[in-house]
């Protein structure tokens, strides 16, 4: 689940939010968090991080179109009409997600690819980069979709609750009780002063259009 710090909007009412599954906070509407990185103890993998290992099903482990099984740690790559098939890589990045490229906006979760020297690996150099995986569930339910209170990102249609402390945490628009939503993102613009007049929330959304307009529900 994602965090964001924010900040004018919110601001603007009294004086914010990252499996992908999986998953930072952001304050002042700047930051943002693309997946799980943990930083476990020796010997162990955070949550959401892959042991990369020989698959045979192709020369990358887990490249674009190939499918993962269940779990979000340690899965295996497994053909895609396979019935231990659960989700789809949609885009394949080298290094951190952190400092890589975002995934796209509708994935579900990441799968971060911790770099390991297995005795074989695709290439036969006895080294395997690190990297992450977007994914995308093969069914749903989409935590990624617009609405859907999950996924890496916060996109246009996405919903937050306020959590208290200043901060927000994205929420399935359809939520009700103490997990109910307050304000709906509505737009991504350029700047703030391109938001419309009913914005009480700024979101930062990375991208071309990092701003996030959202308002009250």
């Amino acid at each position: 689940m994602r965090e964001r710090g924010v900040a004018g909007g919110l601001c603007a009412l009294s004086a914010v939010l990252v499996a992908a599954v999986l998953s930072g906070a952001l304050t002042g509407c700047h930051g943002a968090s693309v997946g799980p990185v943990g930083n476990g103890a020796r010997g162990e993998r955070p949550a959401g991080s892959a042991e990369v290992r020989p698959s045979g099903y192709g020369a990358v482990f887990l490249a674009v179109g190939e499918c993962s099984s269940f779990g979000t740690v340690d899965p295996t790559e497994v053909p895609c009409d396979s019935e231990r098939a659960a989700a789809r890589v949609v885009a394949r990045e080298g290094g951190r997600a952190s400092a890589g490229p975002p995934c796209p906006a509708t994935t579900d979760f990441v799968l971060h690819i911790s770099e390991r020297r297995p005795a074989a690996d695709e290439d036969g150099d006895g080294a395997v980069p690190l990297g992450y995986a977007c994914m995308r569930r093969l069914q749903p339910p989409h935590p990624g979709d617009p609405g859907g209170g999950g996924g890496p990102r916060t996109i246009v249609g996405d919903c937050v609750r306020d959590i208290g402390g200043g901060r927000v945490r994205e929420a399935a628009c359809d939520a009700e009780g103490e997990r109910a939503p307050r304000f709906k993102v509505v737009e991504a613009v350029a700047d703030r002063a391109d938001c419309p007049a009913s914005t009480r929330l700024y979101v930062r959304l990375g991208g071309a259009h990092p701003v996030g307009c959202a308002r009250p529900l």
